[in-house]
Formats: C-alpha cells, structure tokens, sequence
C-alpha cells in the first residue's frame, strides 16, 4: 500500500514537471514568435510601442513675424518672456553644496514683492504651500529680460524663471486699434484685431519639431537617433503707415478728444496718388500688451455713421456730373416742405441755421451748406434711383477692401423723396471713414478712384524674400476732369476766413492751400426712433485735400458729441496739416517770405518808386497820376515780403479804380479798404469784375483754373 502511494507521488509530480514543461515551452514559443513578427499593443506593433517608449518628440515653436511701420521701425514684436517659479521641496537641495529651494520664506517674500506687485503677506502664503514649486502670481508673469535680470541678481535660493514668449507692443497705445493684439489659448496665439487678425495666418508661420532616443530617465541619449523638422517662422508684414506722421495724428486726436470732452474722436490721412495710409487714430485707445478696450471695432472701418454734411461733396458731385448743375442758378434757402410718402403729414426739412440766407446760388449753397440747396439741385437734375447708383460707384454701401477685419458696408437705402433729401445732405444713410478716404481720391486724381490700402509688403523672414509688394488699385474715369475741377472750387469756397461767407472758415491758412468740406450729423436714437436734440447731440467731420490744386494727402476726421461747438477738429487738422506737409516736403507755390523795411515814400516820385518796388517782386498800385506821393500803405517802418501789396497815393487822383482784374481777393479788400470805398462780392479767388451801383461797387471773384 505504501508503495502504491509513493508511486501515485512520482505520478503526480510527474505530471505537474510535464505541465511546467509544456507552459514553459508555450511562452518561450510565444517569445521567439514575438521576435519574429511583431504583436499588436493598443493597435501598435510591440516594436514600436517599445521605440515609441524611447523616443521623445518635442515641438519647437514658430517666431510670430514682426510689424514694422514703413520706415522699419518695430511696432509689433516676439521677444522673450519669463515667469518666476519657486521651488518649495527641500529635497530638492539635498546633495547639493547650496541652497535650491525656498528656505527663508519671509525673507525671500520682503525682498522679491516689490518686483512683482505683490504684498509680502501674499507671498509668504504662496511660499508656506506643501509643494513642490510655486508660479508667483499675476505679476510673475511675462516679465522683460531687465525685469528677469533684477530679480535674479537678488540671489535668492529656489527662485528660478520659466522662459517663454510674449507678443510685445514697444509703443504701447500707439495706432492700436490698427496694429491689434494678440491672444493666446491653449498654447495658440492667435490674432485678435486689426493687422494682427487680418493677416494672422501670415504672421503665425508653422511649428517644426524634434525627436530623440531617450534613456528611462527621460534624458537625451549621447549619439543616439535625432530628427529635426525646423519651424517655419511667420511672414513680417511692413506698414504703409508713417511713425513720424503717425505721431503728428495720435497728438492731434487725443489733444481734441481731450479738451472737447467728447465721446470719441478718429482721423486718418491718406496719400492722395496712391491711396497708401499714412496714418490715423482713435480714441479712446488701448495698450495691446494690457488689452484694456472699451471696444473691440476698429472705428476706421468699423463705425458706420451719419456722415452729415461732409456727403454733401458727392451728392453735388452727382449733380455736376450728370450735366444739369448751374451754379449759377438760385434757390430761396431756409426750409422744404416733402408731401408725406408714408402717412398724412407733411415733413419740412430746414438749413442748419433755421432761416436760411434768403435767394442765393447753387455755389453759395455749397459754401454756406445749405440743406435745401442740396434737396432742390438733386430734385432737378437726378432721380431717386441715379443718386443710389452714384454713392455707390464712389464705394459707399459696399467694403472697400481695406485690409482691416469686420468691415462695415455702411447703408445708403432710401425709398421716398424726402429720404432721398436727406440721404444729399448726410441723413438717414450710414457710411464709414474708411469710405470717405477712397472717395476722396477721384479729386485728388482727376476723377479716377484709388484703393486705400495699408500693408507695404510682406517678407519671408526664412529667405529674406518679399512675397507680396503692394500695388495701386484704380478705377478710372468715374468722373470727368471738369466734374473735378467744379469739386476743388467748391470745395475751396468752403474754407474761407470770412465767417459769414463759408462754414470752413476755421480751416482757412494763410498760406497751406487746404480745401474740403465741414459737416454735422445730427444722431438718431434707435430706442426712441428720433433725433436726439441735446446741445452736444453731433457728430461734427472734417474731408480735406491738400494741396488744393495738386492734392498730396487726404485728410478725414470727426468728432462725437463734444462739450461745445468750438473749433477743435478745425486746429487738430491745422497742426497734422502743418507738420505732415513740412515732414514730407509737400511744395506748393507759396509768396517769397524775403523781407524789406518799408521808407518813407511821402513827397518821392511814384514812378521810380515803383520801378524800384517791382523790381524787387513787390506788387505796387499807383492811384492818380500825380508826380509826387502824399500818401502810403503800408507805413514807413512797416515789413514786407515779396509779392506783397504797396499802395501809392499821389497828388492826382480823381477816385478812379485802377484796373484791379485778377487780382486776389484780398489785395482788392486791401486796396477798397484804404479808399474807404463801400462793396459788396460774391465768390472767391481772384476779381472776375467789377460793377458800380450808386456809391457801392459788386464784386465777382472766381478761382483760376
């Protein structure tokens, strides 16, 4: 029995070496196998799940490309960033000879809060934490290279930075709204306004890559396996706009917002042969590295408005063109009466100044800026549907393709008569300044429209080559060079320094020939359905070419809801004038500033007096033919400049008018001022003619073209 049971045990143990055996053998079968072919793991091959385990693939990041004005001066940049980090775990300085954690907890927070906006309290709470590092907080974070510096000569244990990048704008609120900004999430920047959106795929460029054998530690094996995919960095993007010229508007507009008190303000200049921008701003503005906006729509192209009268210059450049306008021709000013289209009432629409002028021309309308001038030369020479289809050839209601993201179109619908009145005069429409820039440009270029446009070029910064050059887009002959011709005259009888004559009087210069059109746009209130009638309720604009003859630059600006009716727009647009002509070298034909002391010419023969004066380039008018003069202007000891009027009086003169003919306007006031003579003109420019009625004498002036 005994030996049946010992070999019932060799049995068994015979039977479990056997199954050893074979599971052995299975799993060496199954390993050869698996050296041979290879074995699906997570829908991987084994070998390369295993590689895959060894290999460590980190992304390098593109340079986002640069802004640069057109000049080359930086406006928009990558540089790098950091963020202060503070090592917590003591484990962290063991083995080590020196400190590399935060051990002084309240003597590191004394001396690093002031660098980062933060109380000593705060940081000592952040630095008590169980942890192993710490970020420090808001102000830890996108820190300059000075800034990192400052912190690190502190020599404190346990702090350290994380670099990385940030979008920089060096010149903080400058041109803003068209440079834009930047916005990062989830590791992707992206661009979220103005140039910065619009060409956003331009400026991003494209991310590379390396991978590497790495050790079970995570570290880079010593000539082990590399790939690099290098990053291709983004495009930069040169500006057609003028750092210089853009500083000249940025002061302009903040100084009128500011001392106006109004709402907002913009303004914009153009090249007027090419339709490049020069420049242009808003208010309020905003620094893109503290995104602090109170808008997210770029005014320039986005601020669809009621222009006012400023619409006026097309709405009479549809007249001149459609070969019915008689500037010559009368109206009654005042008020129109419009049958009601809608419903039984009658609607009556009345010039600015409520009373109107009394009987005065179609041209005089346009210089005072008549209302019911525009109303009645529109309904006699151009229907409802001609008038729609001429704002629209000069752009309006539709983009003008500026490169600027969330372009408004604007609306220029109107259905009845009395809508079609105050679309001529700028109400009941919308356009935007962007609009009126383009617009402009047909009589600046004898009446062929020209594309605004404000990037320059785009360079790929990995080659060094200019992919894209900017061109100039035109329409041509969308006018005629004499509908031109009829526009700058008007538009130069609008800025006069007689106040009672023009409403641009404030824009007149004495010497800059700068011509254009003033405007003021009642505002709509959307919740009552009416006008507003507060004092301040306007939006007062300015649309200007300079110079007058041969315009260089376009000028667009306005201004919401000011505290006054002062001249704010009309000095801002004076100084950008000013400076933006001296800065480019603008020339016009201007009088010899050489000077000369005015003599004593009393008892002296006026003949050679004058041969002598004229030779010098002084303009003299002899009055009689005496042989001797009693009488001057300007007096001994006054100063002159060449072309310059003298006024000789002679011992002869029987109070006949020399012939004045030409002759500018205000030397004709001189001179009939001087003989106290009593008249009355029409016009501007230079004496057309001259009539005598009683003891008053009229006078026609008319530009020279």
């Amino acid at each position: 029995m005994k030996k049946d049971i010992n070999n019932n045990k060799v049995h068994i143990s015979n039977l479990i070496f056997v199954f050893v055996f074979f599971l052995l053998t299975l799993i060496i079968g199954k390993i050869g196998y698996l050296c041979l072919f290879d074995m699906k793991v997570n829908d991987s091959t084994l070998s390369a799940f295993i590689e895959k385990r060894n290999i460590k693939k980190e992304i390098i990041e593109p340079t986002r490309g640069t802004i640069y004005d057109v000049n080359g001066n930086t406006l928009a940049q990558e540089v790098a960033s950091y963020t202060v980090i503070a090592y917590l775990d003591e484990k962290r300085s063991e083995g080590s000879d020196t400190l590399k954690h935060v051990k002084d907890i309240e003597g590191t927070a004394e001396k690093l809060a002031p660098y980062i906006n933060m109380s000593k309290e705060n940081l000592i709470t952040l630095l008590s934490k169980d942890a192993y590092q710490v970020e420090l907080g808001p102000g830890g974070r996108n820190l300059s290279q000075i800034q990192m510096e400052e912190i690190k000569n502190l020599n404190l244990p346990g702090i350290d930075f994380v670099k990385n990048t940030k979008r920089y704008y060096p010149n903080g609120d400058f041109a803003s709204y068209m440079i834009g900004y930047t916005k990062t999430t989830d590791n992707v920047t992206k661009g979220e306004m103005g140039i910065e959106e619009y060409f956003n795929n331009d400026l991003t460029g494209s991310a590379g890559y390396i991978t590497y054998e790495k050790d079970r530690y995570g570290y880079k094996i010593a000539n082990g396996r590399e790939y690099i995919e290098d990053a291709v960095n983004g495009n930069n993007i040169y500006l057609t706009i003028d750092n210089n010229i853009e500083l000249f508007i940025e002061k302009a507009v903040k100084s009128m917002q500011s001392e106006s008190e109004a709402e907002w303000a913009l303004m914009i200049v153009a090249n007027a042969k090419t339709g490049a921008v020069l420049g242009y701003s808003s208010t309020p503005s905003f620094d893109p590295n503290l995104r602090n906006m109170t808008s997210y729509l770029d005014p320039i192209v986005s601020n669809a408005y009621e222009p006012g009268s400023t619409m006026k210059i097309f709405s009479y450049m549809c007249a001149v063109s459609s070969g019915k306008y008689k500037g010559n021709d009368t109206f009654v000013s005042g008020s129109k009466t419009y049958e009601s289209e809608i419903d039984n009432d009658n609607v009556t629409i009345r010039d600015w100044n409520k009373t109107g002028w009394g009987t005065i021309t179609y041209d005089k309308g346009f210089a005072l800026s008549s209302n019911i001038g525009v109303a009645n030369l529109l309904e006699t020479t151009i229907t409802k549907s001609e008038l729609k289809a001429c704002y629209e050839k000069y752009g309006f209601g539709k983009k003008t393709g500026f490169t600027m993201a969330r372009e408004y179109t604007g609306n220029i619908d109107f259905t009845y008569d009395i809508e079609a009145a105050t679309a001529g005069y700028g109400q009941g429409i919308t356009t935007t300044p962007i609009q009126h820039i383009q617009a402009l440009t047909m009589i600046a270029n004898n009446g062929t429209m020209i594309k605004p446009y404000i990037v320059s070029k785009i360079v790929n910064p990995n080659t060094d080559k200019t992919i894209y050059n900017a061109s100039i887009k035109k329409e041509e002959n969308i006018v005629s060079t004499e509908t031109v011709n009829k526009m700058k005259e008007l538009l130069r009888s609008v800025v006069q320094p007689e106040k009672e004559n023009a409403t641009g009087y404030a824009y007149y210069m004495e010497d800059y020939d700068l011509i254009g059109k003033t405007g003021t746009a009642q505002l709509f209130d959307n919740k009552t359905g009416s006008y507003l009638s507060g004092a301040s309720d306007y939006i007062y604009s300015f649309s200007g070419l300079y110079p007058g003859d041969n315009p260089e630059i376009i000028i667009y600006t306005a201004l919401k809801k000011p505290k006054d009716t002062k001249n704010y727009l009309a000095s801002a647009v004076k100084d950008v004038v000013v400076n933006t002509s001296k800065y480019l070298n603008i020339k016009e034909v201007k009088k010899d500033t050489t000077s000369y002391n005015v003599d004593n010419y009393i008892n002296k023969d006026p003949n050679i007096l004058k041969d002598n004066l004229t030779s010098k380039g002084i303009k003299v008018i002899v009055l009689g033919n005496g042989n001797k003069v009693i009488n001057q202007y300007p007096n001994m000891g006054s100063i002159i400049n060449k072309n310059d009027l003298v006024i000789l009086l002679t011992n002869n003169y029987d109070k006949t008018l020399p012939d004045l003919t030409n002759m500018s306007f205000k030397e004709v006031i001189t001179i009939l001022d001087y003989l106290n003579i009593d008249y009355t003109y029409e016009g501007y420019g230079y004496l057309s003619s001259i009539e005598q009625i009683d003891n008053k004498y009229k006078l026609i002036f008319k530009p020279k073209y």
